[in-house]
C-alpha cells in the first residue's frame, strides 16, 4: 500500500500488542488509521492508558508498530533501519517534552545547538542557528544561562526553540504544559500557536480539553482506538479529513523487527507473530 492522499502523515490500521496471543495481551494501539497534512494543528486527547503516548512513540519513529504502515512525508517509515529511523527523527521532528529533557551542564545556546550538531552542522552556521531559535522564544538574553538559573516556563521554552533548530516539518508535543502553571502554560501555548500559522505542523498530546481547544482540530483515543475526530474543513487548505480508526488489518500488512529491517507480517486476527 502506497501513501493515498499525499498528507504529511498517514497511519493505515495501526496496531502496537505486548504479549501477543498470550492471557496477558495488551493492545496499547488497536486499528488506528490517521491522516495529517501538511499545516495542520492537531491535539490527540486521551486519558492515562488510552494509547495516545503509544501513539505519540510511533508518529515520532521512537517506536515501531506491530503491524500497520506508517507513511511520514511520503515514506514508509516502518521499512527503515535503526539508524534511519535515527535520522529521520533528527531532520524531520522536533521534539517537546513535558519534563524539557535540558542537559543541566549546558547553557540554553549549548542545549538548542545539540540536535544541529547531530545534523553535522558545524562552527559559526550552528550557533546562529541556535541563537535565531532562541530569539523566536524570546530567551536570546538568556543564550547564557544553564537551566538551574531558569524558571520552568523559560526551560520549556528552551526545549521549544531546541525543537525549531533543525526547521523540522513537524513539532511533536508531548502534554508541554505539564509542568507550568496556568499562565506560563499559555504562553507556551501561544507559542505553538504562532508557529503553526507560521506553517509548522503541530501534533499536540495532551490529557487537558482546555488545552487541546487550543488547536484547529481534535483526535479523542480511547482504549488504543481513535473514538472521535473533529477533522477540519478550511476553505483555504480544503477537506482535512482523517480515517478513523480502522474497521481491522488488511489480509497483509507490513511491520518490522526490532533489528530494523523491513518486513511483512500477517494480520493479528490470521495469527501473524509480534515482530
Amino acid at each position: 500500500m502506497g501513501n493515498l492522499t499525499g498528507a504529511l502523515i498517514e497511519l493505515y490500521n495501526i496496531y502496537k500488542i505486548y504479549n501477543e496471543g498470550h492471557e496477558s495481551e495488551v493492545r496499547a494501539l488497536d486499528g488506528v488509521s490517521l491522516s495529517v497534512s501538511q499545516g495542520e494543528y492537531i491535539a490527540i486527547v486521551g486519558a492515562s492508558g488510552s494509547g495516545k503516548s503509544t501513539l505519540m512513540n510511533i508518529l515520532g519513529c521512537l517506536d515501531i508498530p506491530t503491524y500497520g504502515d506508517y507513511y511520514l512525508n511520503g515514506e514508509n517509515v516502518c521499512n527503515l533501519y535503526d539508524y534511519e529511523l535515527a535520522q529521520v527523527r533528527n531532520e524531520q521532528i522536533g521534539f517537546i517534552f513535558q519534563g524539557f529533557n535540558l542537559l543541566s551542564g549546558l547553557t540554553a545556546l549549548e542545549n538548542v545547538e545539540l540536535p544541529l550538531i547531530y545534523q553535522g552542522v558545524h562552527g559559526s552556521k550552528r550557533r546562529q542557528m541556535a541563537m535565531d531559535a532562541l530569539d523566536r522564544v524570546g530567551l536570546y538574553e538568556r543564550m547564557d544561562h544553564k537551566p538551574g538559573q531558569m524558571s520552568g516556563g523559560q526551560q520549556q521554552r528552551v526545549a521549544i526553540a531546541r525543537a525549531l533548530a533543525t526547521n523540522p516539518n513537524i513539532i511533536l508535543a508531548d502534554e508541554p504544559t505539564g509542568n507550568l502553571d496556568s499562565r506560563t502554560g499559555e504562553h507556551v501555548i501561544q507559542i505553538l500557536d504562532a508557529l503553526n500559522t507560521a506553517g509548522t505542523t503541530i501534533v499536540l498530546i495532551t490529557h487537558d480539553p482546555a488545552v487541546a481547544q487550543m488547536a484547529r482540530r481534535n483526535v479523542r483515543i480511547k482504549d488504543g482506538r481513535i473514538v472521535e475526530d473533529t477533522g477540519l474543513i478550511d476553505a483555504d487548505a480544503g477537506p482535512r479529513a482523517a480515517f478513523a480508526g480502522g474497521n481491522g488489518p488488511p489480509s497483509q500488512i507490513s511491520t518490522h523487527g526490532e533489528s530494523g529491517s523491513g518486513q511483512n507480517a500477517r494480520s493479528p486476527e490470521a495469527g501473524g507473530s509480534a515482530l
